[in-house]
């Protein structure tokens, strides 16, 4: 709870971040975390509520208020095992996370919220300082074999935790380096690529086995292969169908998915040869991002930093109000306006446009054509309805479509295995055991629920790890 009056007598105060001039010429993390007094302090704000709704804002139930408390008191060794106890990367979390715990703080009703995700971070990157994060070893093997398809967050959490059951766990990816969303799909300012492969290391001490540049559901390796050499398979492959824009002028050039912009940035920094004729760049471009969630704020933010022109944001859906009616929102996440600390770097954000057409000249985009909407309210449903005469273009050098994925890729290794999908198109899973509709495959994160937060991912990895245990085993000692 930290100290019983510091909500009190202490205001909320955030990280800093580097200045904008100076952050948008390179590609590395910029926020510059408060000194540990600071932290300390910020944590002496946690009430004693008596209702910490904060453990359900948070999908994988951190318990907040212990860990607050510990610090608070200089413990922060025990902090550390508290926050591991429920969150096996909170070094991802405590950068990427929107925060849901703080949406649900008791002190955010009638205040501003206690810095959970900033005190989450300073723990676990003082548990690396000070090399307590070290591989848990376990005791005992149990020669069982778990195949787990995908190496995002949900992989890897489900991973971990079934190496330290003591089972022989291989990662597959079809990719030439571990991490899947979090190596490719998020720019490096935000998650630098040796978070990941501390974690990786670590991971691997403990038994896991990396399996990179194996794409599962091809001739070479037939996902039916996997049921026939191990005893559970887990498919946590994400959901990486991207929700495309069919209007006029979609064929022309300059158009891509963002996830392709992203990915491509990722792999530069990384240092790795993409293919000559293929790149996808912002520089000197005017750049059209459709989307307005953290994708494309992304896209934003890198766009920035290869030298845009100029960079805009639509969005389909209105303006969100600037702040929340917390007597109707609180505890759940609430609809507000959200600005990134992209968006503060160099952007026009515009709301309630539809895009009509792309237009173009020699095969190239130079134009969106986009028409203003009103939202309009009926049997509790909004619908949009296009204002007449109310069409104008954009100019454009580069539109990225950052609206989302609506499931994951089902050609190949789902279409190959035949497991039943949901309504939406996503693997059917149950919401407990996470088996599917064949015997011993299960199913966990994006891939099962559809898009969704990294926080959810770790969670359902590891609730997805206890069902495979039990499953192998007959019952699990490992958390849900």
């Amino acid at each position: 709870m930290g100290k019983p009056t510091g909500f009190l007598e202490i205001t909320r105060h955030d990280h800093g971040y580097a200045p904008v001039p100076e952050r948008v010429k390179h590609f590395r993390d910029f926020i510059v975390p408060l000194p540990e007094p600071g932290v300390r302090e910020q944590a002496a704000r946690c009430m004693d509520c008596g209702i910490p709704y904060c453990h359900r804002g948070c999908p994988v139930h951190n318990i907040i208020p212990d860990w607050n408390d510990l610090v608070y008191r200089n413990a922060w060794r025990e902090a550390l095992e508290v926050l591991h106890s429920t969150n096996n990367f909170p070094e991802f979390t405590g950068r990427i996370c929107p925060a849901p715990c703080e949406a649900s703080c008791t002190l955010n009703f009638n205040d501003q919220p206690v810095t959970i995700k900033d005190i989450e971070c300073a723990i676990i990157d003082k548990g690396w300082a000070e090399g307590w994060v070290t591989p848990l070893i376990a005791a005992h093997r149990t020669g069982k074999r778990v195949a787990i398809v995908g190496s995002g967050p949900a992989g890897l959490a489900c991973a971990q935790q079934l190496a330290r059951a003591g089972h022989r766990v291989v990662v597959f990816e079809k990719n030439d380096r571990i991490g899947g969303l979090l190596r490719y799909g998020i720019p490096d300012f935000k998650l630098e690529n040796g978070q990941i492969d501390r974690r990786l290391a670590q991971m691997q001490a403990e038994g896991v086995e990396f399996r990179p540049n194996c794409h599962i559901g091809t001739d070479e390796l037939p996902a039916r292969q996997l049921l026939a050499e191990f005893d559970a398979v887990v498919l946590a492959g994400g959901a990486e169908q991207p929700r495309d824009l069919n209007v006029p002028g979609r064929e022309l050039k300059g158009i891509h998915y963002a996830m392709d912009f992203l990915t491509q940035q990722n792999r530069r920094v990384a240092g790795q040869t993409l293919v000559a004729g293929q790149e996808i760049l912002a520089t000197d471009k005017q750049v059209i991002v459709i989307g307005g969630g953290d994708t494309g704020s992304d896209c934003v933010g890198t766009s920035v930093r290869q030298g845009a022109r100029s960079v805009t944001q639509l969005e389909i859906m209105p303006k969100p109000p600037q702040y929340e009616n917390k007597l109707l929102t609180w505890p759940n996440w609430p609809l507000k306006l959200r600005t990134s600390s992209s968006h503060e770097e160099g952007c026009e954000r515009d709301w309630s446009v539809a895009t009509q057409a792309f237009i173009g000249e020699n095969g190239r985009v130079t134009a969106i054509r986009m028409g203003r909407l009103v939202w309009e309210t009926s049997g509790g449903r909004q619908t949009m309805v296009e204002v007449p005469g109310s069409t104008f273009e954009v100019p454009a050098d580069l539109v990225l479509l950052a609206m989302g994925f609506v499931h994951p890729v089902q050609k190949g290794m789902l279409e190959e295995l035949g497991v039943a999908l949901d309504e939406r198109g996503n693997v059917l899973a149950g919401m407990s055991d996470y088996q599917t509709s064949l015997n011993k495959v299960f199913s966990a994160g994006d891939m099962r629920r559809g898009q969704s937060l990294v926080v959810w991912a770790i969670r359902e990895g590891r609730q997805c790890a206890h069902a495979v245990d039990e499953f192998l085993m007959g019952h699990s000692e490992l958390p849900v």
